[in-house]
């Protein structure tokens, strides 16, 4: 094959353009690659860099994994007379390019048995064509573009991801090693998702914000050296990545929630001057994660009039496809069936928006719109083993079409929960049952440990792995949601100012202040509260089965057995905050009125206000206690108090201290105390479940007389 006095260009995809690089460089071709700014040039071929190829007396061009929408641009080549060939995996339109020859799996008439190769498959094969063999070397950039392109990881795509990611691990590819030094992972331990959430971002994150030409010199390089320092660019410009991710995230959920309810829109079309084109992709995904709607990102560039963009799907709604009902205001537009890129003009996104509502509403059911993750089993944790999960990992790589297996865990306990991360919203778990332990961590749900009471029993969704640490191995699960199917009780006791509460409590709860003094100034603008001042009151309370916040304390037992007599809340905190407690100052026994009934016998009659304290003092009690005596023995008509002064009477017929009023006051305040206060997790906890079975009982009687 005579190709040494062509000349070649190659474009666009950084994993396809190092393999047709590599590929052609084999052959003795004098070939150059030329990628896009997508700022400055937008996606893909376009014509000025066509007639740029043509000044520098290029005669055939190669576009990778983009060209299929080319028309225009081929139009161009043929003009300048430069031979064309394209090579892509997007879905064709209804009008394909006029050029010397288009490589792509999907095209009308193609026989090609597997459809659904990424940009870099198709290079690959490519490069299988040219080269007589398959090259096998290149199978660590086919792995990765392959990975990162989320295609279907199934028929050949498999096959170039399973054997790419043994050749990641082997690979002598200096950029390559680089990157790895960087990221400080262990070559042996590289898989699918080492690439897809640590390679693929750092190699594609400097296009993103900039020209994407030094990922490729990262992968073509010999020099040591620039390999390093084309690494740590990467590693920089990635970090600066996330950074611009997390603000563009923040503010298009803002511009969700204040203009686009979801009531109102299937599909979510979000926009703003200055948003960086190269990561409103990334955006996409999340914003998805998030509302679960068909979502577009477009970046709007005023002065010129023109948004760009790009979108991501949910199952149901084939973004390609009803995309293509819109190629009238669509000028550029191209993708698959769950991911787009388009520009279009700012005076049209309203029609777009209008026009893809419209088609989402008559698409998709409410139940589409709900998120859906279909679970592979459910077990207990006496089932996990390393053993097991070696052998569940046998079916990897994992990916599109051929996920990681999800399995659920249920009535497990927690024997220690906690958030962990820099900005604590990571979870880590030990979760238990039986003699079973299984270590859990979960990425992006922190707040969960705010949500799940220590007595809690989980039922978990997550995936299984192995966690190697100081060559030990042990069983791990990826944590992804948690449930508590049982009302939870969260005990914030030992709180000094309840508006540390708002951050945690849920926004549907219902705070309930016995005493209205303890209402905070300005609480009702922040949440939703009721003062229960009375039996009946409490009685009145009905239907509250959501979030309860026992705010402050309750004047007896009865009123909040009556309060909860008629509720079943899903989490109850309890507060109880009171400024002053009785506990603490001696509930008498019968032995001390008995001590104290000889003592006035004795001394016939007692100066109290003068001696009282010292009479304390010498038998350990306090003041407030030898005051509670005698007013009881006063009640009771068994003294005669007067100008300080107590004595007892005579001939006075026996009675109970019970019958005394103050009597029956401090013992239920401090049995209120002791049961609400001063008792336990556990010994509340128990307390509130015989109350709410109580409840639960009474309720299946009433609505069995029914």
């Amino acid at each position: 094959m005579e190709i040494v006095s062509k000349f070649y260009l190659s474009l666009y995809g950084v994993t396809s353009t190092t393999v047709m690089m590599k590929t052609l460089e084999s052959l003795g071709a004098n070939v150059e690659f030329y990628i896009p700014n997508r700022f400055t040039e937008g996606y893909g071929p376009n014509e000025g860099a066509f007639r740029y190829a043509k000044s520098i007396g290029v005669q055939l061009i190669i576009t990778v994994d983009t060209g299929i929408a080319a028309v225009h641009e081929a139009e161009v080549a043929k003009e300048l007379e430069i031979d064309l060939i394209i090579t892509d995996h997007h879905e064709p339109g209804p009008i394909l390019p006029e050029a010397l020859a288009i490589i792509h799996p999907k095209i009308e008439g193609s026989k090609y048995p597997f459809r659904d190769l990424a940009g870099v498959g198709v290079s690959f094969k490519l490069s299988h064509a040219l080269l007589g063999h398959a090259p096998l070397p290149l199978l660590p950039f086919a792995a990765i573009g392959t990975i990162a392109d989320l295609v279907s990881l199934t028929g050949e795509n498999r096959l170039l991801a399973k054997k790419g990611i043994k050749a990641l691990q082997e690979t002598d590819n200096i950029g390559l090693n680089a990157l790895y030094r960087q990221m400080n992972v262990e070559k042996n331990s590289i898989n699918e998702e080492t690439i897809g959430f640590m390679l693929a971002p750092r190699i594609n994150a400097i296009g993103r914000l900039g020209s994407a030409d030094p990922a490729v010199e990262l992968l073509l390089t010999e020099d040591p050296d620039l390999a390093k320092e084309l690494a740590l660019e990467m590693e920089e410009t990635n970090k600066e990545r996330q950074a611009i991710v997390n603000q563009i995230t923040e503010e298009a959920i803002a511009q969700v929630e204040q203009y686009y309810p979801l009531t109102e829109n299937n599909v979510l079309i979000v926009g703003k001057d200055g948003w960086n084109p190269g990561v409103v992709g990334i955006v996409a995904s999340r914003l998805v994660e998030r509302f679960y709607r068909p979502t577009i990102v477009l970046s709007f560039d005023y002065e010129k009039g023109i948004a760009k963009g790009s979108a991501r799907s949910i199952e149901g709604f084939d973004l390609y496809h009803n995309l293509s009902t819109c190629r009238d205001i669509l000028p550029h537009f191209g993708g698959h069936p769950m991911a787009a890129g388009m520009s279009l003009k700012i005076d049209d996104v309203e029609v777009l928006r209008s026009n893809l509502n419209k088609l989402a509403f008559e698409q998709l059911t409410k139940d589409n719109l709900v998120p859906l993750t279909k679970v592979d089993g459910s077990f207990s944790l006496k089932e996990i083993s390393i053993k097991s999960i070696e052998d569940m990992q046998m079916l990897a790589p994992f990916g599109v079409d051929n996920p990681k297996p999800k399995m659920t865990f249920r009535d497990l306990e927690i024997e220690n929960m906690r958030k962990i991360g820099s900005n604590q919203n990571h979870l880590k778990v030990i979760l238990k049952q039986d003699e079973f332990d299984l270590d859990g961590i979960g990425f992006g749900i922190g707040e969960l440990c705010d949500h799940i009471s220590p007595s809690a029993k989980v039922s978990v969704l997550g995936e299984l792995s192995i966690n190697e640490w100081n060559n030990r191995k042990k069983p791990q699960i990826f944590i992804q949601d948690m449930e508590v199917s049982h009302w939870q009780l969260f005990d914030y006791r030992s709180l000094r100012k309840m508006d540390h509460l708002y951050e945690t409590v849920p926004m549907d709860a219902l705070w309930i202040f016995f005493h209205q003094d303890s209402v905070l100034k300005g609480m009702e603008q922040r949440v939703s509260y009721q003062v229960i001042e009375t039996i009946e009151d409490a009685a009145l309370l009905v239907s509250v089965d959501k979030s309860i916040v026992l705010a402050d304390y309750p004047p007896n037992l009865d009123m909040l057995k009556t309060l909860l007599a008629n509720n079943q809340p899903e989490r109850i905190y309890a507060v109880f905050y009171k400024q002053q407690s009785d506990f603490f100052s001696t509930m008498p026994t019968r032995d001390h009125f008995k001590w104290f009934y000889a003592f006035l016998a004795k001394q016939g009659m007692f100066h109290l206000d003068k001696f009282g304290g010292e009479l304390a003092r010498r038998k350990g009690w306090s003041k407030e206690t030898v005051d509670f005596m005698s007013k009881v023995f006063f009640e009771l008509n068994f003294v005669t108090m007067k100008d300080g002064f107590i004595s007892l009477n005579k001939n006075v017929p026996k009675r109970d201290l019970s019958e005394s009023i103050s009597f029956q006051q401090k013992q239920a305040q401090f049995e209120l105390e002791n049961e609400l206060i001063y008792s336990s997790y556990e010994q509340l906890k128990n307390w509130f479940d015989l109350i709410l079975i109580k409840s639960v009982n009474n309720e299946e009687e009433v609505k069995e007389w029914i």
